[in-house]
């Protein structure tokens, strides 16, 4: 019996050797914040969140969105403005084949001269070869001088041409096309800024989802450590009953037992931190070695500046009244897309219908062209062209076309109505739902109140009355296993109600569902049965607070 003893204490010691030196290197003195050697920096909720908003690139990408709506409206508007545009050109002529068309034969001296510049008159009665003379006179005067036509201004074969040209336009009458681009423009605008309210909505969101799942990884690390101080505590009273013979050899095994049982725990509420903060720093592209301290604590009633106050007073009472509730469905930033979308396709329908009807546009074109004789041409060798006149088409036949392009138009608005009438019920469903969350989180967490007081008060009197040997460590473990459960649910109650309160406060502008990518908010954390330790094979996989939106690969 001796030996079997002697072996099983030596067992439990290589056993608690090991535990120790887990709890070594995941101690708060070798963790990311004692590896800088720096001080932490202090990290509020509200700073949190407008540090993401400035660094997320959702965020960038919804702005872009806007500032692209924005231009498109500019370009659709533009069409009702008259058009001016001005064109230059300048040509080089290294060969031509009109070089020397226009030169002639050598002059034939010995015809008779030409008769003296004069009008002319065609006379029947003279004689053919007369009046062709005379025709041949009246070309010579033609050209200065009396050398022949004069081909200096015309452009067959000039070696430099200039043209400056503007062109100018106005539409008249489009069949409503312009009003009707117009109108989906501006529903363009709008739509992009709902976007940009919705990923500012959902990132604050996640933000608050984020830091309370740290804020809470703290503090039921903190209840882990507490537990396992109490379970040494208990130890060591059990080593010293042994000592004295007051107490058998089961019942320091027994303390053993349960203080090396709570070591894992504190492994596992370690792990859970390391990971909820490193989900944080993520977020708010912060380095994972650079320390951050949390200072936002999990109040009642405490709501971040950053995400507002709005619903934060009047939150329980909209959450007993359906009328309100029904209200605020009308607000919801869906709806508004929604809305958008069926305001975009009634424009679209608009458009279709305008093919239909005349396009009627005043045009003008004015330029002038030079031919100089030598590279730099001046005012008096440029001629001058202006028109003006209007534009009108007409269709007449299509094909069908304007007829199939009408009905897709008309399908698609369709759909958006349909669409919207599914949003709104949608919205109607997910505000019910959110009030609901809150008022089962505000009711969690009253009924966590005074639990906690009411267990630490239990386990004293628990400590006390073993310590007099008056109590088995039966109940003493009892004790500490409802004070821990009392602590962690007020906790995790504390999370859910922050968490609940935070999205009914955002959740005019959040999307529909807008809990994050990553699902529905999660319940409050379970605790093991009265009377069962809580051992690692009780805990939930991957910590005791809801995974973050997008971090499923961490």
């Amino acid at each position: 019996m001796k030996l079997v003893g002697r072996r099983r204490r030596t067992a439990h010691r290589v056993r608690a050797a090991v535990v120790a030196w887990a709890l070594a290197i995941l101690a708060p003195g070798t963790g990311a914040e004692a590896q800088t050697g720096g001080a932490a920096r202090p990290i509020s909720l509200s700073d949190a969140i407008r540090t993401a908003g400035d660094q997320s690139e959702q965020i960038t990408m919804a702005r872009a969105a806007v500032l692209r709506a924005q231009g498109q409206q500019m370009q659709s508007r533009s069409e009702l403005y008259p058009q001016l545009s001005t064109s230059f050109s300048y040509n080089r002529a290294l060969a031509s084949q009109f070089e020397g068309a226009f030169g002639g034969p050598p002059s034939d001296t010995t015809a008779p001269p030409l008769p003296p510049c004069q009008g002319f008159v065609p006379d029947p009665a003279l004689p053919l070869e007369q009046r062709v003379r005379m025709l041949e006179g009246q070309f010579n005067c033609a050209a200065p001088g009396g050398g022949g036509l004069d081909f200096a201004n015309l452009p067959f074969g000039r070696e430099n041409t200039y043209q400056l040209g503007l062109s100018f336009s106005q539409n008249l009458f489009a069949g409503g096309r312009i009003a009707a681009q117009n109108r989906v423009a501006r529903a363009g605008v709008e739509t992009a800024e709902i976007a940009l309210r919705q990923a500012e909505a959902q990132l604050s969101l996640d933000i608050t989802q984020a830091y309370y799942d740290a804020v809470l990884s703290d503090q039921l690390l903190a209840i882990a450590r507490a537990t396992l101080d109490q379970s040494e505590a208990t130890l060591r009273q059990a080593a010293l009953a042994r000592e004295v013979g007051t107490q058998p050899e089961f019942e320091l095994l027994r303390a053993q037992v349960t203080r090396d049982d709570q070591r894992p725990v504190v492994i596992q509420r370690q792990a859970d931190r390391d990971l909820a903060y490193l989900r944080l720093r993520q977020l708010l592209n912060i380095p994972a070695d650079e320390p951050i301290q949390l200072t936002s604590e999990l109040r009642e009633g405490d709501l971040p500046s950053a995400i507002g106050e709005s619903a934060a007073s009047d939150a329980p009472a909209r959450a007993a009244a359906p009328a309100i509730i029904v209200d605020t469905m009308v607000t919801r930033s869906a709806v508004d897309q929604a809305l958008q979308a069926v305001t975009v396709q009634e424009a679209l329908v608009a458009v279709a219908e305008s093919q239909r009807r005349p396009n009627l546009m005043l045009v003008s074109q004015y330029g002038r062209v030079a031919y100089p004789t030598g590279f730099i041409p001046t005012l008096s060798e440029s001629r001058q062209n202006w028109n003006v006149g209007f534009s009108l088409s007409v269709p007449i036949l299509t094909g069908g076309r304007l007829r199939g392009v009408e009905r897709v138009a008309e399908a698609n608005l369709l759909e958006s109505r349909a669409r919207l009438q599914q949003v709104r019920e949608l919205a109607s469903l997910d505000t019910r739902s959110a009030y609901q969350q809150l008022a089962s989180a505000q009711a969690a967490w009253e009924a966590s109140s005074g639990t906690v007081e009411q267990a630490q008060r239990a386990y004293q009197i628990a400590e006390v009355r073993y310590r007099e040997g008056i109590s088995t460590q039966v109940e003493l473990s009892d004790s500490r296993i409802l004070l821990q459960q009392a602590q962690a649910n007020r906790a995790s109650a504390a999370r859910n109600l922050q968490v609940a309160r935070a999205r009914v406060t955002l959740l005019p502008n959040l999307p529909l569902g807008g809990v994050g990518a990553g699902g529905q908010q999660g319940p409050a954390q379970e605790m093991p049965p009265q009377g069962q330790q809580a051992g690692p094979q009780q805990q939930p996989a991957g910590g005791s607070f809801p995974a973050m939106p997008g971090m499923g690969g961490l």
